[in-house]
């Protein structure tokens, strides 16, 4: 599974991140910085990601149309990056599950 950060998450997590989740990034590196965030939604669909998200819209998409992409949506607060790192790993399998599953479209991590 491929992540794709959103903006409110830093762009230095993807380093340590793509052993465990491969040719993930971060939506500025794709020059989406200014992107609304249906227009992520789009992409990651299209391109097959996973949305990592602290942001409600994106599970309110989930809802609205059809999936995927799976939103993993981080509702733990704003947190240094080593404990968005620590919480992205150990629900690596988890995540790799729901993102199987079709009919899965939002995981909430704590």
């Amino acid at each position: 599974m491929k992540l794709l950060l959103d903006q409110n998450l830093s762009h230095r997590l993807i380093t340590a991140l793509t052993r465990a989740y491969p040719d993930s990034s971060h939506v500025s590196l794709l020059n989406m910085g200014e992107a609304s965030d249906l227009d992520i939604w789009r992409y990651a669909k299209l391109e097959g990601y996973g949305i990592v998200t602290q942001d409600a819209d994106f599970h309110e998409y989930s809802l609205l149309y059809e999936g995927p992409p799976l939103i993993i949506w981080l509702k733990c607060g704003n947190q240094p990056r080593s404990i968005i790192l620590e919480k992205l790993l150990h629900n690596r399998d988890l995540i790799e599950q729901m993102a199987s599953d079709k009919e899965t479209r939002c995981i909430e991590v704590y």
